[in-house]
């Protein structure tokens, strides 16, 4: 799909995540929407499934989730009812975790390589897979230093066009929208490619 992102971003920057999403599904014939079920997943999700109940959800579990990540997944899947597809590494936790000694600290050689197994290679052979031309996620500007300068819709290496309907949003208005909807979260996650809450994983520097 052909879209000016200069144009769509001066169009969309004092939108509503709402709008935001309609004017995305409106502009693509395969979008997707993608979730690690982390804390507050289920606005993006909710607000998805209102515009298009049966939009695909990529979940990329990389076989290190919390015990309550996944019995969060579990349910927000079963109350919005989701068209889940899951992908997961080629590789187990348990055989990673002997031939790496367990999660690599960033700062050692094998981290980079483990970033690579447990998100990277997943990802992108969702991508290929799944072949979206628009990639609904959830990030937002006051999350790390890189994503306030990104933009709401840019497009990734692959020429997907990359939409962030959250991306001006604040953790209180995300506490805001689950309140209004009575949508369950979760703060019990564990991200084994971060060392750190604000350090980026690799998704939106590298694809």
């Amino acid at each position: 799909m052909s879209i000016d992102l200069a144009a769509a971003n001066a169009e969309l920057k004092d939108k509503t995540p709402q709008e935001i999403i309609a004017w995305a599904l409106a502009n693509s014939e395969k979008p997707l929407v993608t979730t690690n079920f982390r804390p507050y997943e289920a606005v993006i999700l909710h607000m998805a499934v209102q515009v298009n109940p049966d939009i695909k959800v990529l979940w990329v579990d990389s076989g290190y989730n919390t015990s309550a990540t996944y019995r969060f997944a579990e349910k927000v899947i079963q109350d919005l009812n989701l068209n889940v597809d899951t992908y997961i590494p080629q590789m187990t936790s348990a055989r990673r975790n002997v031939l790496m000694k367990g999660i690599p600290e960033v700062d050692e050689p094998l981290h980079e390589e483990f970033t690579r197994q447990v998100k990277l290679e997943p990802f992108q052979r969702a991508l290929a897979e799944l072949k979206p031309d628009l990639w609904l996620n959830a990030i937002r500007k006051d999350q790390t230093e890189f994503r306030q300068n990104m933009e709401i819709v840019s497009s990734s290496k692959d020429g997907i066009i990359k939409v962030a309907p959250l991306y001006n949003w604040t953790e209180q208005d995300l506490e805001n929208y689950l309140a209004e909807h009575n949508l369950p979260n979760e703060h019990d996650y564990f991200d084994p490619t971060k060392a750190i809450e604000n350090r980026e994983c690799g998704l939106h520097t590298q694809l």
